[in-house]
């Protein structure tokens, strides 16, 4: 086995039982405090277009009452679609969370598109990206599947790169191939680690 993935997996394991050592109360708690750090980061406020995932089964940190507050206070929402055949995200802009959302032959919710605006990645001013591990250099342990990882590098400069996450996911160090694919700032229900 190679390092990065011993460490990766070990990672993944301290994380995990971490997490499993809390209790559903604790963990929406610790939620709640960190959908309140967002809506009060600047960066997130400001921004026009915020990209989110859409709520996925196996994203720690659900993202539902975000998009639906977001939608609320009049942020233009888009949402990923992932098409596996090329590797890819489509991304499109989203108006209503009922409407605009369809489950895909996954069960997993995406923008409808015949509702919806398909729009580029250089038009989105902060990405909320998800992961299962973080350090505070910004690094990540996604899904495996890399749509993520590709999208960071896509979307423009000036994008923030924003992870969610409870402190029981900040790991001491993530192994990277390239710190091309980090996030700028994650979002903990204890603190805002801006990348080293």
């Amino acid at each position: 086995m190679d390092e990065t993935k011993y460490w990766k997996i070990n990672n993944l394991v301290l994380v995990d039982k971490r997490l499993e050592s809390l209790a559903k109360e604790e963990l929406l708690k610790k939620y709640e405090k960190i959908e309140d750090k967002l809506f009060e980061f600047a960066n997130f406020m400001e921004a026009r277009l915020v990209f989110l995932y859409t709520p996925i089964s196996n994203a720690i940190i659900p993202t539902e009452k975000i998009i639906k507050k977001g939608l609320q206070i009049e942020k233009e929402i888009a949402l990923p679609i992932f098409t596996y055949a090329k590797n890819a995200i489509n991304i499109y802009k989203i108006n209503n969370y009922d409407r605009d959302l369809v489950k895909n032959s996954n069960d997993v919710l995406e923008p409808d598109i015949k509702k919806c605006k398909k729009i580029p990645s250089e038009n989105i001013d902060i990405a909320i990206i998800p992961g299962l591990a973080f350090d505070d250099k910004g690094g990540r342990i996604g899904f495996g599947n890399n749509f993520y990882t590709k999208l960071i590098t896509k979307l423009p400069e000036t994008c923030r790169k924003v992870s969610l996450a409870y402190e029981e996911q900040i790991v001491d160090q993530i192994q990277m191939e390239s710190r091309k694919f980090t996030v700028d700032i994650i979002i903990t229900d204890k603190r805002v680690i801006y990348k080293i």
